[in-house]
Parts: C-alpha cells; structure tokens; sequence
C-alpha cells in the first residue's frame, strides 16, 4: 500500500526521504529553545536532512503535581513563534484539550495527539478539523493494528494528514519495551510512520515522584527501527539533559545531535539501497 503524502510546513513527508523531528521535551526559556533550533539547523545542513522542531508549550500528563509544567501557555507559544521566525522550521507541539487549538494551531504546522490521549476521540476530531497535519502516538497501551481505527477518526472528519509514532509499550511497572513488529505493522494502514526513540527508553514512574529512562539504548533502538523501516525519527534533545526541566533522563545531548542523525542516516541510505534492489 502506497503511503499517504504531505507535507509539514516544506518538510516532504511521506515520500520515502527520511525527516527529523526534533527539539527540547518542554519550552524552558527563550534562550535554550534558540539554541536547540540554532543546531537543529546546522545539523540539517551538514546532512541534508529536513528536520521539523518539536518542543511541548505544556506538560499535561506529569506524574506528581510538583513536577515542572510550563512556563505558560501564551510564553511557551510566543517561543515557538520565535524559533519559527528566526530558523524558519516548522513547528510540531502536543494539544491536550480542544480549548488550546485554536491558539496552537495559528503558531505551529503540526498537531501532536499525546499517547495517553491517543483515543480521546474528540480530541483527535478536533485537531483534524484544522486542516493541519496530525501525528499521533501510539499509546502505550495500544496494539499497533489498532491505530488503523485512531486515525480513521481523523480521517473521516476530512483529514488524512496523518503520522502515527511508536513510543514503546508498557511492560510491567516501570518500564517500556519496543515491539518492533509494530513499525511494520503500522506502516501498513498507509501513513508516515515515526520512532520516538527517546520516549521509547522512559522508565515510568521510575524515579520516584517522576520518570526515569535508559538513555544508553537511543542510538541502538534507533538503529533497529531506521533497520525495519521508518519515515521519520523522533528525538527529544536539550544541551545539558541532566538539568532538563522534563524528561532529563531520557533526551539526548545536543552536542551529539549531529553524530547521531549521521549514524542512522547510514543506515536510512542502506535500508533505501535494498528496498530497489531486485
């Protein structure tokens, strides 16, 4: 089955190139999102790879009430819109309520529909009612085959715009393990198919009053997923992740961005150079 194409602001999705998505877990301050959009940049031109930023104006699904949410909704916004302006990438943010997307839309070029709230149906309706791209992440709960009927949900609004993103399936407490039969699997209802490879190594709950993760296995569950086939890639990156606001066990280092994205562009390229072989 042919996959949908589109495109994320100029970024091609869909069309067999591979993109990056890519930025700090949360808006932390003005200075650390330029920043990340200034290498974000620099890395994209010395590879040749698009990239599309991502950073969450809000972190809705904390696991204690004293973690770190947002810096505010219209400040993390006008962030956004800075990074935008000044880079010229285009913008990717979670919605967690219908009441935000009227305001997130006008800012970014592309809805993302959180795991958890994956199945929230009039969520996702909404969201497609933009007429934006839509991307999805499986829930941690959910079986790949079942995201056929999530994005019909979009799709039968008049959307088809859609990404679905593998981030790893719940495992007992505390841990997320990745099925790779689900990329396969997924890649066949007909959309982009995206590998968050940074959630994917998340301990929930692990730390306590917060999640922890395993940030040693990014690069090889990176490798294995651009190994079976995936349009796009999915990474949370900070300059000094230990001290991230969100997320710190689980972001990778800015400062290995570039290494990193050349790594599995290798094996991006030879994944494309089988697939023509006869």
């Amino acid at each position: 089955m042919a996959k949908k194409r589109f495109k994320i602001g100029e970024v091609e999705v869909g069309s067999g190139r591979p993109f990056i998505i890519a930025g700090p877990c949360a808006i932390e301050s003005e200075k650390t999102a330029l920043f990340v959009a200034e290498q974000i940049c620099s890395v994209s031109e010395k590879l040749s790879i698009p990239f599309i930023y991502k950073s969450s104006h809000t972190k809705a699904n904390r696991l204690s009430g004293r973690s770190f949410a947002t810096i505010g909704f219209k400040k993390a916004m006008k962030i956004l819109a800075s990074v935008k302006k000044k880079f010229g990438l285009p913008l990717l943010t979670d919605i967690h309520s219908i009441a935000e997307i009227p305001a997130v839309a006008e800012v970014v070029d592309c809805l993302q529909i959180p795991a958890f709230l994956c199945r929230q149906t009039e969520l996702v309706q909404e969201a497609a009612k933009t007429g934006l791209p839509i991307n999805i992440k499986k829930g941690q709960f959910m079986a790949p085959e079942d995201m056929a009927n999530i994005a019909d949900k979009a799709k039968i609004v008049g959307n088809d715009k859609i990404m679905l993103t593998e981030r790893g399936t719940s495992f007992g407490y505390h841990d997320l393990v990745v099925d790779f039969r689900s990329l396969v699997i997924m890649a066949k209802i007909g959309y982009p198919v995206v590998f968050d490879c940074t959630h994917s190594v998340q301990k929930p709950g692990a730390a306590g009053n917060a999640s922890g993760g395993a940030p040693e296995f990014i690069l090889p569950l990176s490798r294995a997923a651009a190994a079976v086939g995936i349009d796009g890639l999915f990474i949370e990156t900070h300059p000094d992740p230990p001290n991230a606001l969100s997320d710190s066990d689980c972001q990778l280092e800015v400062g290995k961005l570039e290494s990193f994205v050349a790594d599995i562009a290798g094996i991006w390229k030879l994944h494309s150079c089988l697939k023509k072989s006869p």
